[in-house]
């Protein structure tokens, strides 16, 4: 898509363009445009690439060590880097709880812990969802009682991901019993070497370790680790969950980067009768799948400007949501047809001397892209959410 940048913003846009071009691993390209993470090191190591450049928290105040960049600016960066398959930066510090820190935490807190994602010495964990409480949070009862200058954590947490590579949990807590559901919740910074704190493996079909249990037994935090007002959870929680779902204007970015993929499979592969890519019926559902992604990208731009100018997106943010884990889903379900008996070659990132590897990475993204229309707030909810704010129903 090419839009109408002036002359600065093409210099910057060169800038990034050139900066990719000599970072970017050309091993992350089969994995991203298969829609998948890359391995906690490695994401490591890219988030402190980029922080080495100053380009550590794109969508951050430069006050707070970010690079203050305008939504035209970070439109390029994230389609640049859509571009040349760069990975996402990972998102749980540096775009949810690092602006929920650097709005309402203390000095002390933005002090210490802002430069540490920025630089990623941390690695952050969602501690929200439990076996009783996953859409419905104001229903979590893992408790914290103040005791003196801690408080002493009890509870479960389920599908945290990456729980098990993380340094540092942002968790909602039950605070209060007394007052409505809501009003009784607060949220904890909680290191995740904490005596007391254990973490399990949640086996999933694509045989990666993505998710886990956490169980809180006489966990004591301290109660400096509080993060603004006790009973204030969950105003920061729904903040934190409309940042989650507007993150996904880098994931709705990166819809392009997917398509790549699935075209060059198609080239590749054989229906019979010719190459895939000539078929007219794979031609027309690729065809509307392109359209609804130049859709989404136009999305984008609009909750950027939204949230440079500090406006309420209203449901935006849930219908962008809502459209790129669909479209992902669209993009693998098609790419994972294209394949046909191909994609029975699901051991192949165990077994790479069976089958090529693009394939057996194709074949996971398939069913990781299942989770997209789940986490952030399944898709039920996000229709829930546009149905009220923007339809009043």
């Amino acid at each position: 898509m090419q839009l109408g940048f002036d002359a600065d913003e093409r210099a910057f846009r060169d800038e990034v363009r050139a900066f990719f071009a000599d970072a970017v691993s050309p091993a992350f390209r089969s994995r991203l445009r298969a829609g998948l993470r890359l391995g906690p090191e490695e994401l490591i190591a890219w988030q402190k690439h980029l922080a080495a450049h100053g380009w550590g928290a794109p969508t951050w105040p430069v006050e707070y060590g970010g690079c203050g960049w305008s939504p035209t600016q970070i439109y390029i960066f994230e389609m640049e880097a859509a571009l040349a398959d760069a990975p996402i930066q990972f998102h749980q510090g540096l775009e949810l709880i690092g602006p929920i820190i650097f709005t309402f935490g203390t000095p002390a807190q933005k002090a210490h812990y802002l430069p540490r994602i920025i630089n990623s010495d941390d690695w952050w964990c969602q501690g929200y969802t439990e076996p009783g409480a996953g859409s419905d949070l104001a229903s979590l009862k893992t408790r914290a009682v103040r005791d003196g200058d801690d408080y002493v954590v009890n509870g479960q947490k389920m599908w945290t991901s990456y729980a098990h590579v993380a340094t540092q949990m942002f968790c909602l807590v039950r605070t209060s019993t007394d007052a409505q559901r809501q009003a009784g919740l607060s949220m904890l910074l909680i290191d995740m070497t904490t005596p007391g704190l254990t973490v399990r493996p949640i086996e999933t079909l694509d045989e990666k370790r993505h998710s886990n249990e956490v169980f809180l037994s006489d966990v004591r935090v301290p109660a400096a680790n509080l993060v603004g007002e006790e009973g204030g959870g969950w105003g920061l929680g729904k903040v934190l969950l409309d940042r989650e779902r507007g993150f996904g204007a880098a994931s709705a970015l990166r819809l392009s980067q997917h398509l790549r993929g699935l075209k060059a499979a198609a080239a590749e592969a054989s229906n019979g009768a010719g190459r895939v890519s000539d078929d007219p019926v794979f031609i027309a559902r690729l065809a509307q799948i392109e359209i609804e992604t130049m859709a989404v990208e136009m999305m984008v731009m609009r909750l950027m400007a939204d949230a440079a100018a500090g406006k309420d997106s209203g449901p935006r943010a849930s219908m962008l949501k809502l459209r790129w884990s669909e479209l992902l889903q669209a993009i693998t379900e098609l790419w994972f047809e294209t394949l046909g008996y191909d994609a029975a070659a699901f051991r192949a990132l165990d077994h790479a001397e069976a089958v090529d590897r693009d394939i057996g990475y194709a074949v996971q993204g398939a069913l990781n892209a299942r989770v997209t229309t789940i986490y952030g707030g399944s898709s039920e909810i996000q229709r829930n959410i546009i149905a009220r704010r923007n339809l009043g129903l």
